[in-house]
Order: structure tokens, then C-alpha cells, then sequence
């Protein structure tokens, strides 16, 4: 088991704007990112209002960092322990327009503005190609969480249907409380160039609208999950680990942008959903919580190992350094700040193949047969003989009170009626 905190990243998006005074230093040993704002001085007034926020971070982009400096520091560390068996998680928080998506996903006019997920299942594929020692097998899902439902960007129906005439995504939990997905398909991909597909399409199929924040906001949160099975060649052991890759629809002060209609709604939601996040944040962050609200949501559900479970995650939290956004740019430096107080227990996902387990145990039995037969003379069979019947498996006793079929017997589980 590793145990670790969430690491908390901060990128400031580029602007030719005017920005508010800040500063970012960085060290060895981790950044800072720090905002001046200047008291509002009026005649007679006395203001004590606070000048200077400033916040720790693993490191801090400022706005000339590329998305290959952003791999390299923040998604290749996390890719790496998912190759070795650990559960990986990378999300962007931010406000609406201050590249989350652009981090995340990428820009489509030039290759070098890919994001972490393209170069992700790049730099997965180079791996698989190299190690010749393991075998590999990869499955893909792209999950969209609009207005508090779930669908599959990955479904064939999407382009032609109506969203509401789509399957929905339902979440159903097993008795050992892990969440499973009905209706999200598991795409299986080859290589990177059907991976890459699988990512065009659901992007293609994603919920984007013009705002006056933004002129092509995401409008929904997006979960991108790579399944990673891996097994050494001969071995019985097989690793199954998984890499979710999360875009989170930007909060918005709907006051402060003026949206109506089916932006409003939209925007209604999205802060709900964001709320219920921190809530569950705040929760993790107190140490005799006993009960932590996962259920409130769909995505704090979805996300449940994510966020205090067995999971390695980390957060990329996106400000934009404008004067107008310098409020919500310090809220969400507070936010990860809460956010790097979880604690994560990961787990090394490692089973006994199960088909390999059975064809090893059904030669041992083979071979045992084989001894047996040469120590007695006698070739058995597998059929029981009547006295061994009438020796091992003794009368059922047959029940029946109130029209119910019970049956009781002194049998062994598994040849109980």
C-alpha cells in the first residue's frame, strides 16, 4: 500500500489582457502562487481588508509553460504508476475559461498543443512497443456527466440520436460498496491510432456552448478512463489498473455573466455538481468525519476512489490571472489547497490470472490421476461409484412450509440443491 496526499498543481493561462499583480516563485522543493489585490481606498475609511494571498503548490506554470512541460511533470509520473498496477487520477479545476479543457484534451490546430490525454496513450503505446516482457491489453471509455445524467460519449447512436433518446449511464453499487457503470461501454484499442479515435469521437459527441465567459465552453463534466490489464509472459499474475482523465465543467458566477435560458440551466447544474464536490473535499479534510457524501452526485460517485480511496491522484488547478477573474482565480487556489489534505491509500492491483489458474490446477489434477493410477494398478474414473455415493453424500431431507422449497442436508456447499 503507498500512502500519499493529492498532488496539487496550478497553471495560469495566457492573456494579452490586463492581469492583476501576482507573483509565482519557484523552488526545488515545490511553488508558490501569490495575488496582490490592492485595497479600495475611500476618504474617512478605515479598510483592513487582506492584500496578499498566497498558496503552496507541488509547482506552479506560469503562462509561458508548454503542454510538453505539463506531461512531463504532472501526467508521466502518474502514467508510470498506473503501469506498474496503481490506480492513476488527473482532473483540472477552474473557472469557466481558464484552460481546462485546452490542458486536458488539447488544442486541434497544432500537434504541439496536445493535451495530457493524447500524449498519454502516446507515450502508453512507446511503452507497450518496448517492453517485449508483457502483454498488454487496453480498454477505453469516455463517460459525459450533463446536468446530472450520464452518457456514453463512445456510443455509435450518439451522432444520430437526440441526447435524450440516448441510453443513460446508471450507477449500481455491489455489496462490497464499488460502483459499476450500466449502459458505458468498454471500447478496446489496439493501438494509439484507435485510442486516438475513440478520443476524436467523443469529443466530437461532447456538450459545448458559446458564453460570455467562454466561446466554446465544455458543458458538462468529462471522465476519459483507460483500463489497463498487464501480465508477464508465463507468469499467473495479471494487473489491472485504470487512468482517469477528468475535465470538469468550469464554475460561473451566473449573477456576474448574465446567461439565461438553457445556459442558465446548464450553469445551475454545473455549480450544484461542484458544490457537492467540495462538500465531499471538506469532508475527506476533517479527521473524525465519519460519513463522507459521495452519493450526492454522480461525479463524486464515480470519482469515489479517486478521492480517498485507492487511488494516486493528483489536480491541476486552472487560474486565469485577469483582473475581472481574480476572485474566482484566489477561490480556486483555496479550493486545492483543501483538496492536498486528502490522503490516498493505493493499492497494488494484483490477482491470479483466473483462466490460467484453472488450466494449471486441471493438469495438477491430471497428474495426480496419473500417480494414483500407477501406485493402485487401476485407472479411475470420474464418475462417483454407487458406494462411494451412498458413503459421501447421505439422504436430503426435503422441506417444504409455506410453499417454499427448503433444503437441508449435511452435504457439502457446493452440492447443496
Amino acid at each position: 500500500m503507498v500512502k500519499q496526499t493529492i498532488q496539487i498543481f496550478a497553471r495560469v493561462k495566457p492573456t494579452k489582457k490586463q492581469t492583476a499583480e501576482y507573483f509565482v516563485d519557484c523552488e526545488e522543493q515545490g511553488g508558490s502562487l501569490e495575488f496582490v489585490v490592492p485595497r479600495d481606498l475611500a476618504d474617512g475609511v478605515i479598510n483592513n481588508k487582506r492584500e496578499n494571498y498566497k498558496f503552496r503548490f507541488q509547482k506552479v506554470f506560469d503562462q509561458t509553460a508548454n503542454q510538453e512541460e505539463i506531461f512531463e511533470a504532472i501526467a508521466k509520473p502518474v502514467a508510470d504508476n498506473v503501469l506498474a498496477g496503481y490506480n492513476g487520477t488527473i482532473f483540472a479545476y477552474g473557472q469557466t475559461g481558464s484552460g481546462k479543457t485546452f490542458t486536458i484534451t488539447g488544442g486541434a490546430e497544432n500537434y504541439n498543443d496536445r493535451g495530457i490525454i493524447p500524449r498519454t496513450l502516446s507515450y502508453l503505446y512507446q511503452h507497450f512497443s518496448k517492453d517485449s516482457s508483457m502483454i498488454y491489453t487496453t480498454h477505453i471509455s469516455y463517460l459525459e456527466i450533463y446536468n446530472e445524467t450520464g452518457y456514453d460519449l463512445l456510443n455509435p447512436q450518439h451522432e444520430a440520436s437526440r441526447l435524450e433518446d440516448l441510453p443513460k449511464v446508471t450507477i449500481m453499487e455491489d455489496p462490497d460498496q464499488n460502483i459499476h457503470l450500466k449502459n458505458l461501454s468498454l471500447q478496446q484499442s489496439a493501438n494509439e491510432e484507435e485510442a486516438l479515435d475513440l478520443l476524436f469521437l467523443g469529443d466530437t459527441n461532447r456538450m459545448i456552448a458559446e458564453t460570455p465567459m467562454n466561446q466554446a465552453s465544455t458543458r458538462s463534466h468529462c471522465i476519459f478512463t483507460i483500463h489497463l490489464c498487464s501480465k508477464e509472459l508465463g507468469s499467473a499474475m495479471v494487473r489491472c489498473s485504470k487512468l482517469h482523465l477528468v475535465d470538469l465543467a468550469g464554475s460561473e458566477r451566473v449573477g456576474k455573466t448574465g446567461v439565461g435560458g438553457q445556459i442558465l440551466t446548464e450553469a445551475k447544474y454545473i455549480n450544484l455538481s461542484l458544490h457537492y464536490l467540495e462538500q465531499v473535499i471538506i469532508a475527506l479534510s476533517e479527521k473524525n468525519r465519519s460519513h463522507i457524501p459521495y452519493r450526492n452526485s454522480m461525479m463524486t460517485s464515480v470519482l469515489r476512489d479517486s478521492l480517498g480511496g485507492n487511488c494516486m491522484t493528483t489536480m491541476i488547478a486552472a487560474v486565469s490571472v485577469e483582473r475581472k477573474n481574480t476572485g474566482e482565480s484566489i477561490s480556486t487556489c483555496r479550493f486545492a489547497q483543501r483538496v492536498a489534505l486528502i490522503k490516498n491509500d493505493a493499492l497494488l492491483n494484483e490477482e491470479l490470472d483466473p483462466a490460467l489458474l484453472i488450466v494449471r490446477l486441471k493438469k495438477e489434477i491430471q497428474c495426480l490421476k496419473e500417480e494414483l493410477a500407477l501406485v493402485t494398478g487401476e485407472q479411475r474414473s470420474d464418475k462417483l461409484t454407487q458406494e462411494e455415493i451412498q458413503q459421501y453424500v447421505p439422504s436430503v431431507m426435503v422441506c417444504i412450509p409455506q410453499n417454499r422449497l427448503r433444503v437441508s442436508a449435511s452435504r457439502p456447499p457446493h452440492l447443496q440443491l
